[in-house]
């Protein structure tokens, strides 16, 4: 074997490659640590607030206090099953809108026509507030899930559609063409051309409605009274439980973290083979 054969792979490299390899493991431990630091800086203002005085503890009890109630909220039924119940509507709603977002998103985007019939439509829908139509849901379910749903479906569906459409207009029309010439079904060119190139988009799409669900999902808890993590803190703050409101925030926070972190999770394992997840990977 020769001596450039057995060269390891960091001394072929060129010196550009070398060095956004060194910033890419520079970042994979210096990240974490500074977003630790900045939790721990951010618990530390929010610990010294209350106690020089800038805001009342009885208002904004310390961290320290927080995080005590919080803790003891972990070691109660009544608070997993609040859990429960918003990612329940959190899941339930996210799926169906994703379901439909996407096969409407695939059939308006592959048909010329029906894009520009329905595209003042989505664009009048699209920009209204999902949070307006709370009225109408509790008129149609009341306060039970189905209210939930409705909001968390309406909220979420755009976020995946808008994606799926701009996925399949950025479809290469020659591959499309020679697909065609080749006679590929109507099926086999959304499977194998179409599919393909609006997956990037569509895991966009997922990713942002995943987070837009759960907001939607607790501020219909919180709004309506149905069951769930809003619910239970707007009973904490009629209550004056002020501290176990703040702790309930902070598990709203917590669970926004472990979505947006899944969600990036399953992006990166869907989008293993595309350049752009690759490339991260790479470095």
């Amino acid at each position: 074997m020769s001596t450039q054969a057995a060269a390891p792979a960091q001394q072929r490299l060129g010196p550009r490659a070398r060095s956004v390899r060194r910033r890419g493991r520079k970042n994979a431990w210096t990240t974490p640590v500074l977003g630790l630091v900045g939790i721990l800086a951010f618990l530390g203002v929010w610990e010294l607030a209350p106690a020089i005085g800038i805001v009342q503890a009885k208002y904004l009890p310390p961290a320290s206090e927080v995080l005590a109630a919080l803790a003891n909220d972990l070691g109660l039924a009544l608070f997993w099953k609040a859990v429960g119940d918003t990612m329940s509507a959190w899941a339930i709603g996210l799926a169906i809108a994703v379901v439909l977002a996407t096969v409407l998103g695939l059939i308006i985007g592959m048909s010329p026509f029906l894009r520009r019939a329905t595209n003042s439509t989505i664009e009048f829908l699209r920009p209204i507030p999902s949070v307006a139509l709370i009225p109408l849901a509790v008129l149609l379910f009341g306060i039970k899930i189905e209210s939930t749903l409705m909001l968390v479906v309406y909220a979420s569906f755009w976020q995946v559609l808008i994606q799926a459409l701009y996925g399949v207009a950025d479809v290469d029309t020659v591959a499309m063409n020679t697909a065609k010439s080749y006679g590929f079904s109507w099926w086999q060119r959304v499977r194998d051309v179409v599919f393909p190139t609006v997956l990037p988009y569509l895991m966009t799409g997922v990713r942002l409605a995943a987070s837009v669900a759960l907001i939607l999902a607790i501020t219909a808890e919180l709004v309506i009274g149905s069951p769930g993590l809003g619910r239970e803190i707007a009973l904490a703050q009629s209550g004056g439980a002020i501290s176990g409101m703040y702790a309930l925030i902070l598990a709203t926070g917590l669970l926004g973290v472990v979505v947006n972190l899944a969600a990036r999770w399953a992006e990166r394992r869907l989008l293993s083979w595309h350049p752009s997840i690759r490339g991260e990977v790479a470095v």
